[in-house]
């Protein structure tokens, strides 16, 4: 009877999972040329400046495409008012940065080199630096025709970050159709992660990153003192907007703490509480937490070749 109840269960979760969830692809297309100008961009720190600070500064590929800390640092030590969200499948994201301000990679790309508090350059300088640089010139001669520029440096960057994806994880096997992927707590804790309603957020390819949703449903959730994030609300002026972020990928969350816009989460177990206490509004005992815990772990894919 419990076998039977197992097999069950297991092809309960499969048919769910199908309808709100599927894998990470196993390889995306992209210009590998570009991408590999891209990623010698990503990591100069001639793109900021002071010729300190490099994308890879606030989003390292080694460290689950983030930079460890509560809020980053850029140009001249000057800290950010939030946190670096992970780099890695961010080509999946409906919009980029916590308040949707850029509509894909490459506009993104764009924001932190002008930001006086990030990178702190002018694409003017950038260019001018780049322009005597022979392997980069020879390398925009012949993919842009010789057009170094704000346009050109970031569509090589977004194509870096396109192939920035991480298949492959038990998770995905698990929605391949391997129903073994999965051990019995991460089962447990894929079932509690639907029932608790962490899937009215997270869902879809990236497990998030496809909608805004209030950050404190239930309860106001923490700021940093003085630095009250506001989210969309700072764009659209409309209260409506107020508190409401774009929900965040959970693939690879087990490498990318401290955790939330605020940074001030150190811990993913701590993190799924604080989840359900002001996103659902319940109180998780501690076996559901693990197991959920779990599952999350159960999110990490592979670091691509290109990342390397």
């Amino acid at each position: 009877m419990i076998k039977v109840f197992i097999i069950y269960m297991s092809l309960s979760l499969s048919l769910f999972a199908d309808n709100l969830f599927s894998p990470l692809p196993q390889s995306v297309e992209y210009d590998k040329d570009k991408a590999l100008l891209g990623k010698k961009l990503y990591h100069d720190t001639r793109l900021s400046g002071d010729n300190t600070i490099s994308c890879a500064s606030c989003h390292d590929l080694s460290a689950g495409g983030v930079d460890g800390t509560p809020t980053s640092i850029g140009i001249d030590g000057q800290v950010g008012p939030i946190n670096a969200p992970t780099v890695y499948n961010s080509s999946f994201n409906f919009v980029q940065f916590w308040d949707g301000r850029a509509k894909d990679l490459k506009e993104q790309a764009g924001g932190p080199v002008e930001n006086p508090i990030e990178m702190g350059a002018k694409f003017s300088s950038v260019i001018e630096r780049l322009l005597k640089d022979g392997d980069y010139k020879e390398s925009f001669d012949a993919l842009y025709g010789g057009e170094i520029s704000k346009d050109t440096i970031t569509d090589a960057i977004a194509e870096f970050e396109k192939a920035l994806i991480t298949p492959d994880s038990k998770f995905d096997r698990f929605l391949r159709g391997d129903s073994d992927a999965l051990n019995t707590l991460e089962k447990q804790g894929f079932t509690l992660f639907n029932s608790k309603g962490c899937v009215a957020c997270h869902n879809g390819v990236n497990l998030g990153g496809n909608l805004y949703q209030k950050a404190g449903i239930f309860d106001k959730f923490p700021q940093i003192e003085g630095a009250e994030f506001l989210g969309r609300y700072n764009l659209t002026k409309n209260e409506r907007d107020r508190y409401f972020v774009k929900v965040p990928t959970l693939r690879n969350i087990s490498k990318t703490a401290p955790y939330f816009h605020h940074g001030q989460t150190k811990d993913l177990l701590t993190a799924i509480f604080q989840m359900g206490y002001y996103q659902l509004g319940v109180a998780l005992q501690v076996e559901e937490a693990r197991a959920i815990e779990a599952f999350l772990k159960a999110l990490d894919g592979e670091v691509p070749e290109i990342a390397k």
